[in-house]
């Protein structure tokens, strides 16, 4: 029994090396298996994939980069200088950037990956894209004629550079022809109005940190010194590790939308036939000089103007002569008045005047007095409508702050009775009006 010991062992032994061996010829035939599947993948794609070693040698790479790089032989142990020159003679290479391929000759994509290796250090792995079939002719220019006429055009910034792309639509909307400049970062931030600089490079800075949309409305100043609105929407690309690279998005030009609201704001506050702001504003500016008034320690005026013998003219004459009167009266307030005084129409002939900054220590009636004679002289001369003259009166009640009332409503009522009891002493009069509680009296 032991005689056939060392047989036994010996043919164990042998038994387990041909096992190793069937088990590492299946293992290699595995590995070749997946290595030509892994191979067949990389040649399956439509882009281009290149691995570089650390000396920047191209390693590894696929059939498709063979074709987008238009190179006859292996591309393997090649420099990729060689074959990318604008690329390879960059100090450090960006994650996103675009280049023109020898196959193409168009800006296309490129994004570089870094793998690490063990013991060996990294390694670096090129995406080249490939180029888009080109959309037939009269589709690109149906495309840039929506854009045109829709006042709306796209744009990429690759972030932390002053690399810009502008659609066709957007140079107009900057105030140049297409061509006449080279869009850049830079030419952008000095065409937005100054004002609005800090206000658009924050919404950036937000995009870029948050990763939420950009929404800004901003001014532009064109060559010609115009001003003009624009919208811009968008958001950032990021790359493989989550870090943003760019942001893309559209702008549009909102100038006349701007306009449109301008004008129905204006609508709202303004005689549409005089232009001097009407009885909402007129509430909103004298609770702003009340204010004033109070914290300033001053005096306030408020005088109602009702015209005297207006009915006559219009019915006469008709209401087109009866508007020349009316915008003529305007005209004449303003220019008796100083810029920082207030008049207003309350419709009809009717006008309301705010007088802020008068000093409590003068005279009640002697302040009456100046600013009605100065308003009633003004309108007393004569006005040519036409090719007639004509000559209007008016009848003035004057309230003042806080001599009359502490509210809009006690001085709106006091001085519409003084300018009645003005009206029933003759033309062109004036009434300071009294407190309120010998106003009751009378």
């Amino acid at each position: 029994m032991l005689a056939h010991t060392p047989l036994l062992v010996t043919g164990l032994a042998l038994l387990l090396m041909a096992t190793s061996t069937l088990l590492l010829l299946q293992r290699q035939r595995r590995l070749k298996q997946q290595l030509h599947n892994h191979r067949a993948l990389l040649d399956a794609s439509a882009n281009g994939l290149l691995l570089l070693d650390d000396k920047g040698l191209i390693h590894l790479h696929n059939a498709a980069a063979s074709n987008l790089l238009s190179a006859n032989t292996s591309l393997q142990g090649t420099a990729l200088q060689q074959w990318l020159p604008q690329l390879a003679a960059q100090d450090t290479l960006p994650a996103h950037q675009r280049l023109s391929l020898p196959s193409s000759g168009i800006p296309q994509a490129v994004d570089i990956h870094r793998i690490r290796r063990a013991g060996r250090g990294d390694a670096l792995v090129l995406t080249l894209a490939t180029p888009l079939p080109e959309a037939p002719a009269e589709d690109v220019e149906r495309f840039k004629r929506s854009q045109y006429f829709a006042c709306i055009g796209t744009w990429d910034w690759s972030i932390d550079t002053d690399t810009l792309y502008w659609s066709e639509a957007i140079y107009a909307m900057f105030g140049f022809k297409q061509g006449e400049v080279t869009p850049s970062y830079s030419l952008f931030c000095s065409c937005v109005h100054p004002d609005d600089r800090e206000q658009v490079r924050a919404g950036e800075l937000q995009c870029i940190e948050s990763g939420h949309n950009h929404d800004e409305e901003y001014r532009v100043v064109w060559p010609d010194g115009s001003i003009h609105w624009l919208r811009e929407t968008g958001n950032v690309v990021k790359d493989a590790n989550g870090q943003a690279i760019k942001m893309m998005g559209v702008v549009r030009d909102i100038s006349a939308e701007k306009a449109s609201v301008s004008q129905l704001e204006k609508l709202a506050h303004h005689d549409p036939l005089t232009g001097l702001p009407n009885r909402l504003q007129l509430e909103e500016h004298m609770a702003r000089s009340l204010s004033r008034a109070h914290s300033d320690n001053t005096r306030m005026a408020l005088v109602f103007i009702d015209l005297n013998g207006f009915k006559q003219i219009n019915d006469e004459h008709g209401h087109a002569v009866g508007d020349q009167l009316l915008v003529g009266i305007a005209q004449r307030l303003l220019k008796a008045l100083r810029e920082s005084d207030f008049v207003a129409r309350l419709g009809g002939d009717e006008f309301v005047v705010i007088i802020e900054g008068l000093s409590r220590s003068n005279s009640l009636e002697k302040e009456a007095q100046q600013i009605s004679e100065k308003i009633l002289q003004r309108l007393a001369q004569p006005m040519l409508l036409g090719h007639t003259q004509h000559t209007i009166g008016a009848s003035l009640g004057v309230a003042m702050y806080p001599d009359h009332g502490p509210s809009i409503d006690s001085l709106i009522h006091i001085a519409d009775q003084a300018m009645y009891r003005a009206k029933s002493n003759g033309n062109n009069q004036y009434y300071l009006g009294l407190p309120a509680s010998r106003e009751d009296e009378g």
